[in-house]
């Protein structure tokens, strides 16, 4: 636990989104194999299927997956603090609050980006959290606004509750979100970006670590960014082009060294995963879907995901076709 939290200390720099159906452990197992630094977020689970739905297993995670925090949804403080200390319990580096997603699922629970219109009551979860958290950093996710709310107010009233019941580290969806009329997909694409906007309540909050999330898809961009705020969250572009995002992530954010040389061998050093995996009668899709944008924009990106695909889509499918589709890559590339 406590190696988790020295690391966490640099890690939140660059962080991968908690992305839902996406960020499972298989795909968080494949990003550390690219990146050992970046800060990876769970898929959000909430806290009613933790604490009333015997969902535990949900917080089943492997701990070379660290440093790695999970993202809470849910509206009820006493309820998000049995949550955090099942986290905490976990070994957890970070427990986050989901105040950000717009879908109609997480809306009819009155949570997620809903809670925008509602700081007090995410103070109040927040200071429940971290009663329950101890020295474990509890955080925040949210967007500039909602609806017809003015980001320019909003957004700082939210973030002057949260700082006054004591968190310290928020990433901020720099546009808005729209609960009604936009799908969640229109919601991470139509609303314009406000970066000024994120800027401007880092130095209204200098004492608090502020990250950027929100159209932020290469390094190039994101070390822009880091220039004005403390960390970037990158979601869809480190899923997607996996290698691009991550691979040289620790040198160029992190001061440190790459941990892979190559796309080749990042996809090598999941086979013990997989062989892990398939021991424990998963399926090899189960991993192999989160890597099909490993050599996204390379030659024979096409080729490898079409093997690794249909290959793994076939009965007792092992890590022969994951070597079959590298060694397409590799006849393409040559």
């Amino acid at each position: 636990m406590k190696q988790a939290k020295i690391e966490l200390s640099s890690a939140a720099r660059l962080s991968v989104a908690p992305m839902m159906d996406w960020t499972d452990r298989h795909c968080r197992a494949f990003h550390r194999v690219m990146s050992r630094q970046t800060l990876l977020y769970t898929e959000m689970v909430t806290s009613a299927a933790l604490v009333r739905g015997g969902a535990a297993h949900l917080l089943d995670y492997d701990v070379s997956e660290h440093p790695l925090a999970l993202q809470l949804g849910g509206s009820d403080p006493e309820e998000l603090a049995r949550a955090t200390e099942m986290a905490v319990d976990r070994g957890y580096a970070e427990v986050n609050l989901n105040v950000g997603c717009p879908s109609d699922r997480v809306q009819s629970g009155s949570f997620g980006a809903v809670l925008m219109e509602n700081p007090a009551l995410v103070a109040d979860c927040v200071a429940a959290m971290m009663r329950a958290a101890g020295s474990v950093p509890v955080t925040v996710k949210c967007r500039i606004g909602v609806d017809d709310q003015d980001p320019q107010t909003a957004l700082p009233a939210l973030l002057q509750h949260l700082s006054d019941v004591g968190i310290r580290r928020v990433t901020v969806h720099a546009r808005k979100a729209w609960l009604k009329g936009l799908s969640p997909k229109e919601n991470r694409e139509v609303p314009p970006l406000d970066y000024g906007l994120v800027h401007a309540m880092k130095q209204r909050f200098p004492h608090m670590h502020v990250s950027l999330n929100g159209g932020i898809d290469s390094l190039d961009l994101a070390e822009a960014q880091l220039a004005h705020v403390d960390g970037v969250m990158i979601g869809r572009a480190a899923y997607h082009d996996p290698g691009a995002i991550l691979m040289h992530a620790d040198s160029r954010i992190h001061g440190k060294t790459d941990p892979c040389g190559d796309r080749a061998s990042a996809a090598l050093a999941m086979v013990p995963h997989i062989e892990a995996h398939l021991a424990d009668g998963g399926k090899l899709g189960q991993v192999t879907r989160h890597m099909l944008g490993l050599f996204a924009g390379q030659p024979g990106a096409r080729g490898w995901r079409r093997t690794l695909s249909e290959g793994a889509a076939k009965p007792g499918a092992g890590v022969d076709v994951l070597h079959a589709a590298l060694d397409h890559v590799a006849t393409l590339a040559a």
